[in-house]
């Protein structure tokens, strides 16, 4: 006979035995981490990340690439980064079904003035670009707080179906001429499938730049201090298409340009089915309108040339004023190179007309 002691380890043994344990990955689904390399090694053994207050060391990138399908990353407290001359990036992720999030309160602080010496990716201090969004499917970026990128801002490349909403850029701690300098927001490299919506960005560059890509939206956003809502320049990489695009119901202030389309001089490639729609314009020191076939960086030659054709360009609702010293719109065009353009309720005052222009397709006065 059995002992009533023995009798209850039996029972218990078998109930233990009879309730399988939960796989490891239900165990450890959510991680609270405090440190970069804490985050580096334990990301895949996660699925709901928490950032911590974390201080990511000089040289080093946050890495968040090959999350679990189904990821969600938390941004609570306040992250930043030591100082190195480094290509970066400051952060990576990547993955399929990414949600990538800030807790009420945070704040990612790129320590931009470390680097900034007016020069930006042209020169000067060897800078670390900000975030790389690669090769992210499904996926969304919501809601962060970001400031003081050290150069561009957002880059995004090779992704499928991605949405960045709520994004928050504020560089105006730069000044243009002896701070920031190439803080590009948001640029877009082929992607299918993109969707920026309600961006807030202070910066001293393009607030958006596609450089290639199809079905990309940007809409609802707010521009300051940069270079205006981009597509460009196109020519000289891998991939010179742009295809599908719709920028609309934005605003831009305080900015060197407005609605810009840049393509490299002599390239190839193609801009097609672009529309501007629903864009507000204040205070443009430059051009409020700028279509150019001439792009070469810091010199444009005056020469468009054909390589890159702008076709069924939409521009419906461009108002706003440049100021005095401005062009309200400048069309440099090849020979027969923009072509298929829709013209409506283009209203952009102040400034000086161009003398420049070039092979301007009908519809827009120049």
């Amino acid at each position: 006979m059995h002992s009533l002691s023995t009798l209850l380890v039996l029972g218990l043994s078998s109930w233990a035995a009879a309730v399988p344990a939960a796989p490891l990955e239900h165990r450890a689904s959510s991680c609270t981490f405090k440190t970069a390399a804490a985050a580096a090694a334990g990301k895949k053994s996660c699925t709901n990340i928490v950032l911590q207050d974390i201080t990511v060391p000089a040289g080093q990138t946050l890495d968040l690439t090959k999350l679990k399908d189904g990821t969600t990353v938390t941004f609570a407290g306040k992250t930043t980064f030591g100082y190195k001359e480094w290509e970066g990036p400051l952060i990576s992720v990547s993955g399929k079904g990414i949600t990538v999030k800030g807790a009420s309160g945070h704040v990612i602080d790129g320590n931009g003035a470390k680097w900034w010496d007016g020069k930006g990716s042209n020169g000067g201090k060897k800078k670390p670009k900000f975030f790389f969004a690669h090769s992210l499917t499904s996926s969304s970026i919501v809601g962060l707080n970001v400031k003081n990128t050290p150069v561009q801002g957002f880059s995004i490349n090779g992704a499928n179906g991605l949405t960045l909403k709520n994004i928050h850029i504020d560089n105006s701690a730069g000044d243009y001429e002896k701070g920031g300098h190439n803080t590009d927001a948001f640029d877009v490299g082929s992607s299918d499938g993109v969707k920026i919506i309600g961006a807030v960005v202070k910066n001293q560059d393009d607030c958006l730049a596609i450089n290639s890509g199809k079905n990309i939206e940007f809409t609802g956003g707010d521009c300051s201090g940069g270079h205006g809502l981009s597509i460009g320049s196109v020519g000289g990489r891998k991939d010179n298409d742009v295809e599908n695009v719709v920028i609309s119901n934005s605003k831009i202030s305080d900015s060197t340009n407005g609605v810009r389309i840049k393509t490299v001089y002599g390239a190839t490639g193609s801009v097609d089915h672009v529309t501007y729609s629903n864009i507000q314009l204040s205070n443009i020191s430059k051009y409020g309108i700028v279509i150019q076939q001439d792009y070469e960086n810091g010199s444009p030659t005056g020469k468009p040339t054909n390589g890159v054709p702008i076709t069924h360009l939409t521009l419906d609702g461009i108002t706003g004023s440049v100021t005095s010293k401005a062009t309200p719109v400048q069309i440099l065009c090849g020979n027969g190179s923009c072509s298929g353009w829709e013209v409506e309720n283009v209203k952009v005052s102040g400034g000086k007309k161009s003398s420049k222009c070039q092979n301007v397709p009908k519809g827009i006065s120049c």
